[in-house]
């Protein structure tokens, strides 16, 4: 599986962290940063965001993991690219709730707020958690990309 990683000079730290931990993992994760490649406190969470937003949303079979401070930056910018859904959270059950039922291919980390090893566990199990393809979670999900192609609310 590849898996896009990115952040911005906040999450910078834990985005290295994480990178070279998913390298040593015993999966066969192809590691691909995103940026920011040194830590730079002028640089801009977005430009990052879109950057990971656009290969996972083009690679059908890929993740991607987005660091800031808060994770909401990324999480807003992420979410802007067609065919992301992107998840900000800290807590282990809703990563696993919203990658068993939303289909959730980006994980937001808040780097202010998650130590490494909690860090690390979200990451396990947003990668290690599948999609339930239950009928109500593709409806709903057909709903949102209907949503994107501009279909709007009534289809």
């Amino acid at each position: 599986m590849k898996i896009y990683i990115g952040s911005d000079h906040r999450g910078f730290h834990l985005k290295e962290f994480l990178k070279e931990r998913l390298k040593k993992h015993n999966h066969n994760y192809e590691v691909i940063d995103e940026g920011a490649f040194e830590y730079d406190p002028n640089d801009d969470y977005p430009l990052f965001a879109f950057r990971v937003g656009e290969r996972v949303a083009s690679n059908e079979n890929s993740r991607g993991i987005l660091l800031c401070g808060s994770g909401a930056g990324v999480c807003i910018a992420a979410n802007k690219v067609k065919g992301v859904r992107a998840l900000m959270s800290k807590d282990p059950e809703i990563v696993k709730m919203a990658r068993r039922d939303d289909d959730v291919n980006i994980l937001c980390l808040p780097s202010d707020f998650v130590s490494q090893e909690l860090a690390w566990e979200l990451v396990e199990i947003f990668l290690s958690t599948d999609f339930e393809p239950a009928e109500r979670h593709i409806r709903r999900i057909k709903q949102i990309e209907n949503y994107e192609k501009g279909s709007g609310t009534s289809n």
